[in-house]
């Protein structure tokens, strides 16, 4: 986690570290969000689309799915999908696990107004093919936080909780103001870089809003969660934040924290990183 720290403070850090910098950045053509060949080739790999965007369902080749998940990927709410995430999709589904994965549309032409129904009825649709009991919902960063809000509204959607949440370093909130955040030296994330994303995603609306940071949403009847989070990431504070509440309002949450991890550390391949994505598929498919 040494190493990872020192290239990501060298190669990404300064690409959001500031308001300007998350503008440029946020105005470059999106890549790619399309399953790469390998993946097509070594899963049963499909595509619908719902409302004008896609929803990418990775299942185990040649045998049923046992379970399912739906998979939502960070990126500040302003960059695609990554390779990084597809290995971790492609793992659940070596373990027997169908992955659903809506391809939400992106900041700054796209906001969460969009993102909450289509994410909703990717959910509901998965429903039909199986039972609650059986679904996991999860996602990394802006991701994770998109997870627990769409977790927190099911029940004004009339739609049941998933069997767990598994939400890796998720971006709880919007504002990014808890001062404790300022505390942590992350050799990944901006403050500033990323209330500017934040901005653009919440599109004018309140910030602090539930949808928007689900942080302050409530979690008394969200199915059970298990958060991932690196101590070296500035996610970190509000993550502690979220485990207090959850202890407050009867919830049940599982606060997995990595010491000297960095930002979705899961998804790096290091030692901890992988150990933490064993635990992952293994809870996904059990």
């Amino acid at each position: 986690m040494r190493v990872v720290a020192a290239f990501l403070r060298l190669a990404y850090k300064p690409r959001m570290a500031t308001p300007e910098r998350a503008r440029k950045r946020m105005a470059e053509p999106k890549g790619s969000s399309e399953p790469s060949a390998a993946l097509r080739k070594r899963h049963d790999v499909r595509t619908r689309e719902i409302g004008g965007f896609a929803v990418h369902t990775v299942a185990p080749r040649g045998r049923r799915a046992t379970r399912a998940a739906v998979y939502l990927h960070g990126g500040a709410y302003i960059s695609e999908i990554t390779p990084q995430h597809w290995a971790l999709i492609s793992r659940m589904a070596d373990a027997g696990v169908r992955v659903d994965v809506p391809i939400y549309g992106l900041a700054p032409a796209h906001t969460y107004r969009e993102a909450y129904p289509f994410v909703t009825e990717a959910y509901r649709q998965l429903l039909a093919d199986h039972d609650p009991s059986e679904v996991t919902l999860a996602g990394d960063s802006a991701g994770g936080g998109l997870a627990l809000g769409l977790a927190q509204t099911l029940g004004e959607a009339g739609l049941p909780q998933p069997r767990r949440l598994v939400l890796l370093s998720p971006w709880l909130d919007l504002t990014l103001s808890n001062p404790d955040l300022r505390a942590v030296d992350d050799p990944w994330l901006n403050i500033p870089g990323l209330v500017e994303a934040g901005k653009a995603w919440a599109g004018g609306d309140d910030p602090t809003q539930p949808r928007l940071s689900p942080l302050d949403g409530a979690l008394a009847g969200v199915a059970p969660i298990d958060l991932y989070v690196g101590t070296r990431e500035i996610c970190h504070p509000d993550a502690l934040r979220l485990q207090e509440r959850a202890a407050a309002q009867g919830a049940d949450l599982r606060l997995v924290g990595c010491e000297g991890a960095v930002h979705v550390y899961p998804l790096v391949p290091a030692p901890e990183g992988r150990a933490a994505a064993r635990a992952i598929v293994e809870s996904l498919s059990a």
